[in-house]
């Protein structure tokens, strides 16, 4: 796992930015297993789901403080902080803004024991993934259950997909930062066919010129879908016969290598022609660099992963922080979030807006911002949309464990 590190904006769009996507789910490596072993936690019920009174409980005479404090992972917003500073000219609240999580696994440790005594962490607002660590959050009613009532702007303009996210379905306890989508990149100048399936990653016509993903979940699910199988209601049947399918393929010599996200050093080098991708890495791979990689959500169906705004339930300013969350929905600062960040933007009207700035631009700056609003890896189409599957949801660490030993030897053996 490593931290994410990026480059300079140009033009108030980002430069290729590096780190960032193999640390938000589940990591292939035998230490997750310990980690979740270490901080293992007691569950509340059924994957934590509050009480029907519990989000009046919770909010009932809470007022605003004017002021919230925001964890956040680095180069997830620009350095200048455009939006935060227009949230407090609009409404006087003051946002310390911080950049202090790098990956999932040590920060639940961090304020796991603050949490758990009802402690404030530092925080009231934080950016946390889908996936394991997210589900230990939920199951120990460390966050806040979100009144829905006051957040208009995310009930007027976000991509109804993400009220169905398996993970937290309704959006009981967060609303999407940014996503992205997993499917199959590949150089034109090297594979001079179109692209289509998950079967195009087993043909050996790319033996030893095939990346796939060393992060077991995104290795397994590629696996599933190319039988069939929805990983989210995937069964350790399916797991296996999903295994079985991988070691046939790097038996065959078709895959180079297991990646993290050095993979697109690898398609750039011409090291592999096809492979395993993140949306959000080949969009800007190729507005930085001038590169025409391809990037499809094969016949059988690609992933979706999710990056999260949530309240932890100690937070010192609930009602700023909640305030804040339903100021990152409207359009205008939807759309200047996705000009920077360039992953999969939750509010679909914000693609409108940006090309209107692109429209009253000129130059390098209406190129690019052209480039933003008409990149279906920023903006899905609803057709994107249905294609896409969510991750499995496990319902305890030892499912998850049963699962990495499963897929693991793939990777290590």
């Amino acid at each position: 796992m490593t931290p994410h590190f990026g480059a300079p904006a140009i033009g108030g769009l980002p430069r290729r930015r590096f780190g960032r996507r193999d640390v938000l789910t589940i990591s292939g490596l035998a230490a997750l297993g310990t980690a979740l072993s270490a901080c293992g936690v007691e569950g509340r019920g059924p994957h934590g789901t509050p009480a029907p009174s519990a989000v009046a409980n919770f909010w009932a005479g809470r007022t605003g403080t004017g002021t919230v404090r925001f964890a956040n992972w680095p180069l997830y917003m620009d350095p200048a902080h455009p939006e935060l500073g227009k949230f407090t000219a609009e409404t006087g609240v003051r946002v310390d803004y911080q950049e202090v999580i790098t990956e999932m696994a040590p920060w639940f440790a961090k304020v796991r024991p603050q949490l758990a005594a009802g402690q404030d962490i530092g925080f009231d607002l934080m950016v946390i993934s889908n996936g394991i660590h997210f589900r230990q959050f939920v199951d120990s009613g460390f966050l806040a259950p979100l009144d829905h009532a006051k957040l208009p702007n995310y009930a007027a303009h976000a991509a109804p997909a993400y009220r169905e996210e398996a993970f937290d379905r309704g959006n009981v306890y967060t609303i999407p930062w940014t996503s992205g989508m997993t499917g199959i990149a590949y150089d034109p100048r090297k594979v001079t066919r179109p692209i289509t399936s998950l079967a195009d990653l087993w043909d050996p016509a790319f033996r030893g010129r095939v990346g796939m993903f060393a992060d077991t979940q995104e290795l397994g699910n590629a696996g599933m879908l190319a039988l069939g199988v929805d990983p989210v209601r995937s069964t350790p049947d399916d797991w296996r016969r999903a295994a079985d399918r991988l070691r046939e393929q790097k038996s065959a010599g078709i895959v180079r290598n297991y990646y993290d996200q050095s993979y697109i050093d690898a398609l750039g080098k011409g090291e592999v022609w096809i492979t395993q991708a993140w949306s959000g890495d080949i969009f800007q791979k190729n507005l930085s660099d001038g590169t025409d990689f391809k990037f499809v959500i094969p016949q059988e169906g690609g992933t979706i992963w999710t990056d999260n705004l949530a309240i932890p339930v100690t937070a010192r300013n609930p009602v700023d922080a909640l305030t804040l969350m339903d100021f990152f929905y409207r359009v205008d600062v939807a759309a200047s979030l996705a000009r920077y960040i360039s992953y999969v933007c939750p509010v679909p009207a914000a693609r409108e807006r940006i090309q209107q700035d692109a429209a009253a631009a000129s130059g390098d700056r209406r190129a690019e911002l052209q480039a933003v609003a008409q990149s279906p890896l920023v903006f899905p189409s609803a057709a994107d949309y249905a294609k896409l599957h969510y991750f499995r949801d496990f319902a305890t660490a030892a499912e998850q464990q049963e699962y990495q030993r499963i897929f693991e030897p793939v990777v290590l053996g």
